[in-house]
């Protein structure tokens, strides 16, 4: 293992302006897969490289992923980013992992996740979802309240006939807010099941008039269909900058995780494989990292 650390460091020595040589970071990815000892062994061996190639494939890739998710978050935050990021961070990864990433952004900036995201979304409609959502410790158990869930599927509801089309008063409805920031993810799943019999609808379809809310409901219970709908976006003839940039994000923070459901969910929502889509978009070294993320040895 020694021997392939020492080669990965030779090749992302390059960054420093002496050439890179990427297809050996290309071999390296596609080897490495789920042996994050080895992603480990490397962080050490190059200590300090990260702060200053954050936007790099290679680097996101060989970034610890709670200084990756704390680095996204803040570059968000401070760049006029889209919400999206900040949600698909409080709600796709374990409650392990998001305190992880909290922990890791107040070591690197000075403040807590929680505190820059009140203040910077301060004066958004979403601001409470959002801060709810960044500072949850969601149970990640299997036990789910059927009760509990027809109950609270009853008052989302309840909440979506009373907004209506007003978007900003149903993402500051207390009930939407309590439920999505509070409760289990099995739970949810359960909830917005008996949404669906209770009024024929998929919540997503009602909380479409408020973005913020519908990414964190299909991020909370469908995250596979999330990540699809994002590398459509970003694969498309009109993707503008933050889209393109989702394409690298997600094929990074979710290559060992749930590419294999993301690539299902996009075969069947878009009729086609997500490997040609991306084969078909991009080019050269970054067409082939991008693949050795989305396929693997697929």
């Amino acid at each position: 293992m020694a021997d392939e650390i020492q080669h990965l460091t030779r090749a992302f020595s390059g960054l420093g302006g002496l050439g890179v040589d990427e297809p050996a970071m290309v071999s390296a990815l596609a080897k490495w897969r789920r042996q994050p000892e080895k992603l480990s062994g490397f962080r050490k061996s190059f200590n300090g490289f990260f702060k200053d190639h954050g936007g790099n494939l290679m680097v996101m890739w060989a970034m610890h992923p709670w200084e990756r998710d704390a680095r996204l978050a803040h570059h968000v935050l401070h760049q006029a980013h889209p919400a999206a990021i900040v949600v698909e961070i409080a709600c796709t990864r374990t409650a392990e992992e998001l305190l992880g990433a909290r922990k890791a952004y107040q070591a690197l900036f000075h403040h807590s996740l929680e505190e820059d995201v009140a203040y910077r979304a301060r004066d958004k409609p979403y601001c409470g979802l959002l801060v709810g959502l960044v500072s949850a410790y969601r149970y990640e158990g299997p036990r789910v309240s059927e009760e509990t869930a027809r109950a609270e599927a009853k008052a989302l509801v309840a909440a979506v006939k009373s907004a209506g089309h007003a978007a900003a008063k149903l993402v500051e409805n207390d009930d939407v807010v309590r439920i999505l920031t509070t409760r289990s993810k099995p739970h949810l799943v359960e909830t917005f099941k008996h949404y669906k019999e209770i009024h024929g609808r998929h919540i997503e379809e009602d909380l479409g008039h408020e973005e913020t809310l519908r990414e964190a409901a299909l991020c909370l219970a469908t995250p596979a269909r999330y990540f699809s709908e994002v590398m459509a976006a970003a694969l498309s003839d009109g993707a503008d900058h933050h889209a393109k940039e989702a394409l690298t994000r997600v094929a990074v923070t979710r290559a060992d995780v749930d590419m294999d459901a993301i690539r299902a969910a996009y075969h069947e929502q878009f009729g086609g494989k997500l490997e040609d889509a991306v084969a078909g978009k991009a080019h050269g070294y970054y067409r082939d990292a991008l693949l050795s993320l989305v396929a693997g040895g697929k």
